[in-house]
């Protein structure tokens, strides 16, 4: 009977540790793959919220930081985000990343810098945040400090954000709107979260928190970069864009009424256009069907005096056509059309003044097998002579906007070419190195 028992009982042992190795076995299969889903989802979601562009400095390594993010106040470079011990946030918790997330403050306790879009970044849930940190964990760790702001000292005091805060920021995860769509909420949630955009198609006050009550009607998107409405307007929104114009813009740079430039490239370069099917056809019928969205009245201009118009015409006659042809409508797809061009027609020209001065390159999204470049003119035309070409295309065919005088361009000038680089006779360009923001200051 000992025997018998004693065999029963060591057969019973046997069978539990064969149990508990399969049910072992069984959690090692499972969990990676739901770790390896949960990876997944927060890459996707990190290109949503274009997370490497920003944190990766020019020819840098990914999320390792140092990006030179322009401000109204000076420039603050992005942080290594990598899983280093060290110089990165191998030492943050969930909590600590959704905090920074969430409220804009670092797991030291300091405040963070709304340059890091965190007062958009707030409306993101704490399950998409975890998904995030869960992809970041596994990218390369990089040990690379992180460099110093240039900022005036007197806003070098982070905790003076803790005001900033109080005035500008509403924490707080995004809340569906029951009235609405499953898509138009899922729209709403990443153009006014994760994707973060109208950190530049919104305006800023002038201590650079954002004016919600003129939501998406054009602001900033850098130095000397505008960024157009994204409202009803047609003049300078997307009012007579169609759903599908605004997801192959988004796809792809370019669509019959435009093309990307400068920072909206580099959006849909690393960002936008990995967006799945549903996300952008979600983003669009949010844009198209906003509540409360209102056009604008047509500003009123000083007139073109005749000597200018004729010269700005002769101009682009010989500069422009080639591409944009006589009657500024371009080539489909091809060459962006000037007329009724939203990014033409903006009451704040530096994009445009921008992309005539230094050119600019299209966003060449992997589905296509190029980009296409503008030239720059800036080599080639002055101050003046530029302000009467663009202001010839900005009231040529039915477009209207307010003058640009060649002051404003001579500022503009100053920026984009620093004193290292060749002058407008040698054909320069805009400094590879020139800092970028798509964010508030």
């Amino acid at each position: 009977m000992y025997s018998r028992s004693l065999t029963l009982a060591i057969a019973g042992s046997i069978a539990w540790a064969l149990l508990a190795g399969a049910a072992v076995a069984a959690a090692a299969v499972v969990a990676p793959g739901k770790e390896s889903n949960e990876v997944a989802r927060g890459a996707y979601l990190a290109r949503i919220g274009d997370c490497e562009f920003c944190h990766t400095a020019p020819n840098g390594k990914p999320f390792a930081g140092g990006r030179a993010i322009a401000t109204a106040f000076g420039v603050i470079y992005s942080i290594n985000i990598t899983p280093d011990r060290d110089t990165g946030i191998g030492q943050w918790s969930e909590q600590d990343f959704y905090k920074a997330m969430h409220t804009g403050i670092s797991r030291d306790g300091s405040h963070l810098y709304p340059a890091f879009p965190y007062p958009w970044f707030t409306k993101v849930t704490r399950a998409d945040v975890d998904a995030i940190k869960a992809y970041l964990d596994t990218v390369t760790p990089v040990a690379q400090d992180d460099k110093p702001n240039r900022l005036p000292w007197v806003l070098r005091w982070r905790e003076e954000l803790f005001g900033w805060n109080a005035l500008f920021f509403d924490e707080g995860e995004y809340k569906n709107d029951a009235a609405q769509s499953a898509q138009w909420n899922r729209g709403a949630y990443l153009v006014q979260g994760l994707a973060h955009c109208g950190a530049c198609h919104t305006p800023d006050n002038w201590l650079g928190g954002t004016k919600h009550s003129d939501a998406f009607e054009g602001g900033s998107a850098g130095l000397h970069w505008a960024a157009p409405g994204l409202g009803v307007n047609i003049r300078d929104g997307v009012g007579g864009w169609s759903a599908a114009q605004i997801v192959e813009y988004l796809r792809t740079g370019a669509n019959a009424k435009s093309a990307s430039a400068g920072p909206m490239s580099d959006v849909v370069m690393n960002s936008t256009q990995y967006l799945s099917d549903a996300d952008l056809n979600a983003i669009a019928f949010f844009l198209k069907n906003r509540p409360n969205d209102r056009a604008k009245s047509p500003p009123k201009t000083a007139a073109l005096g005749t000597e200018a118009l004729a010269h700005g015409q002769a101009l682009y006659l010989d500069n422009c056509t080639g591409c944009h042809n006589p009657d500024g409508r371009g080539v489909p797809k091809v060459f962006p059309p000037l007329t009724g061009s939203a990014a033409i027609q903006t009451d704040n020209p530096g994009t445009v003044i921008h992309v005539v001065l230094a050119g600019s390159k299209m966003a060449a999204p992997s589905s296509l097998p190029t980009g296409l470049s503008m030239p720059g003119f800036g080599w080639k035309l002055d101050d003046r002579e530029i302000a009467d070409v663009l202001n010839y295309t900005r009231h040529a065919w039915g477009n209207r906007a307010p003058l640009v005088d060649a002051e404003t361009v001579a500022a503009v000038r100053k920026d984009i070419e620093p004193s290292d680089r060749p002058s407008r006779d040698s054909g320069s360009t805009t400094h590879p190195d020139a800092p970028v923001n798509r964010a508030n200051p």
